[in-house]
């Protein structure tokens, strides 16, 4: 009997102090890899309140990159941010987070910001290519096209097959009317992928900054025989002809891409524009309205830009 009672009241508290632990461990991998399936079963909600009720048990760099990237899918750039700073701070050594926070300061336009995660990658990790390139896109966004192009030429010598260096390359060259280097970069693209439409329709920009309007004409009307939804080459291609005084073709161009797209604002605008310059005030009135209810951002500018790879909203290829 006595053995019996010290055997019941001889528990040391450190044994119910394991057992609690072992609990709360267990607790937290449930959360963990539960937010996993729901992020894998495209639950991001339902994801997002696992990885945060897990993080609520212990800060883990893991689950945290977990949710940072939810946050990234559901377009909640700026608590991926805040996340991804922590990170920075908790394991300094991982060029990974600095390329992914980078990414989203990208998205945010907030260049100053992505310059300094580029380049803290670079010191971690010199032969990064994608680090040179997301370094060269930020200066890009701070106006310095020449230590763009110095960036994105170190990450095509790092990796020569990285289209997207060399298509944000051409496009560098393209603005410095460096017409010359920017096609070497689209041939060597269209080499290894004539469909290429982001080359085609630069080799377009090229043409018509080389007085070719008619090779142009050409290179854009392909792109949209490759894809009938690529909207930049009808404006693309709709802007050539209102230069050329071709209203009327421009016309019949953005009609087209409307019935297409109902909904693409900046296409009413252009059309809006050639209707106006060929004399037909109400309908250009018409289709300014239009644009304006669809986006009220898009009348605002000229809307015929090169595009800009990744895009002011994308996230750039390559990071996660």
């Amino acid at each position: 009997m006595p053995n019996f009672l010290k055997s019941l009241f001889s528990g040391k508290p450190e044994d119910a102090e394991n057992e609690k632990q072992k609990a709360e461990r267990k607790k937290f991998e449930v959360f963990k890899y539960d937010g996993l399936r729901a992020q894998r079963m495209g639950r991001l909600d339902y994801a997002v309140k696992c990885f945060k009720e897990a993080l609520a048990i212990d800060e883990d760099f893991e689950t945290m990159s977990y949710l940072s990237q939810v946050y990234i899918q559901t377009g909640e750039y700026t608590l991926a941010r805040e996340l991804l700073e922590k990170m920075t701070v908790m394991e300094p050594h991982v060029p990974h987070t600095f390329l992914t926070l980078a990414n989203v300061c990208y998205v945010q336009e907030d260049y100053a910001a992505m310059r300094k995660a580029a380049s803290e990658a670079i010191a971690l990790e010199e032969g990064n290519a994608m680090a040179h390139y997301l370094l060269g896109k930020a200066l890009k966004g701070e106006g310095d096209e020449v230590e763009n192009i110095a960036h994105l030429t170190q990450a095509i010598t790092l990796r020569d097959d990285f289209t997207e260096a060399r298509l944000a390359r051409a496009e560098a060259f393209l603005a410095l009317k460096r017409y010359g280097e920017a096609m070497e970069d689209i041939d060597t693209i269209l080499a290894h992928n004539p469909e290429e439409e982001v080359a085609i329709l630069l080799r377009g920009k090229v043409r018509e900054g080389t007085d070719k309007p008619d090779e142009a004409e050409n290179d854009y009307r392909l792109v949209t025989e490759i894809n009938p939804f690529n909207e930049q080459a009808y404006l693309y291609l709709g802007q050539l002809y209102i230069d050329q005084k071709k209203f009327t073709e421009a016309i019949d161009l953005f009609d087209e891409a409307i019935d297409l797209n109902p909904n693409f604002a900046e296409a009413y605008k252009a059309r809006g524009h050639a209707k106006l310059l060929g004399g037909d005030k109400e309908g250009a009135a018409a289709d300014t309205k239009t644009a304006m209810e669809l986006k009220p951002e898009a009348p605002g500018g000229d809307g015929f830009k090169v595009p800009d790879l990744g895009g002011r909203q994308e996230v750039l290829p390559g990071i996660f």
